[in-house]
């Protein structure tokens, strides 16, 4: 092998591979075909290697046919899929700057009208509970009034002028003087003052008495039900020692049949 053909193969080892030496070596034009590609196609020439490799024209025409149609398309798609983007020099790259424009809240009619919308519906809304909590210390306090002071059905009555005097004294189970009662210790107390000893027993003080009518019933006479007595303070109230946690207080008869007891 001589020098100058070792240098040849040395260059061609070190010729870097593109994609368009990839199109020719695949296409089968290799040494015989020269490819060019321009901005407009592929122009794609074929030449004899020489007079010792010379053949019949009509036979090199035959095996040197080419679709250069196809190969344009493979050549575009080679092209198409490269990952070099070539940007000229002197390329600029402008932008454009975002315009916000602020408006301040105070200047902002639709939302100045939602808060006022805001406002006014907070305001009938602490309006309308300061109103019903208003009703229901109103109540309250007719309830208290009530508690406090004897109907004028018993007017007239000792037993119940006496009762009204205790009123506001707390419960107390067991009690039996003005520092706490339980239910029949609050009726033989009262009683006591009148002069009417009655035992401390809610069933023994109705057993000891005569019963009577509602229609009979007068203010001062006692008012049992199984379980709890009171004095009756004429009309639709009574006067008693309720439960742990409440008072001696006038209020409404609550029970739904009870026994009239008068001694």
């Amino acid at each position: 092998m001589t020098a100058r053909t070792a240098a040849g193969r040395h260059r061609a080892a070190r010729r870097p591979v593109t994609p368009l030496t990839e199109l020719v070596q695949n296409s089968g034009l290799r040494r015989r075909s020269a490819v060019v590609a321009a901005a407009g196609g592929i122009l794609v020439s074929t030449f004899g290697a020489g007079a010792a490799q010379a053949a019949d024209v009509r036979t090199e025409k035959l095996s040197n046919t080419l679709d250069l149609g196809a190969l344009a398309d493979e050549a575009h798609k080679v092209v198409d899929a490269a990952p070099v983007v070539t940007v000229a020099r002197d390329a600029r790259l402008a932008a454009q700057p975002a315009v916000v424009a602020v408006t301040p809240a105070a200047e902002n009619e639709e939302y100045q009208a939602q808060l006022a919308e805001q406002e006014a519906a907070e305001e009938a809304a602490a309006a309308e509970e300061a109103a019903a909590a208003a009703a229901e210390d109103e109540a309250a306090a007719a309830t208290a009034v009530a508690n406090t002071v004897a109907p004028a059905s018993a007017s007239g009555s000792d037993i119940i002028s006496i009762a009204g005097r205790y009123v506001g004294t707390p419960y107390v189970s067991g009690g039996t003087t003005p520092s706490g009662f339980d239910c029949s210790g609050f009726t033989a107390y009262v009683y006591a003052q009148v002069g009417i000893s009655l035992p401390h027993s809610s069933s023994a003080q109705a057993a000891g008495g005569t019963i009577i009518s509602a229609a009979e019933a007068q203010p001062g006479d006692l008012i049992y039900t199984p379980g709890h007595i009171a004095i009756y303070a004429g009309g639709n109230t009574m006067i008693d020692a309720p439960k742990p946690g409440d008072t001696v207080q006038f209020r409404t008869i609550w029970m739904s049949n009870p026994t009239f007891i008068r001694y």
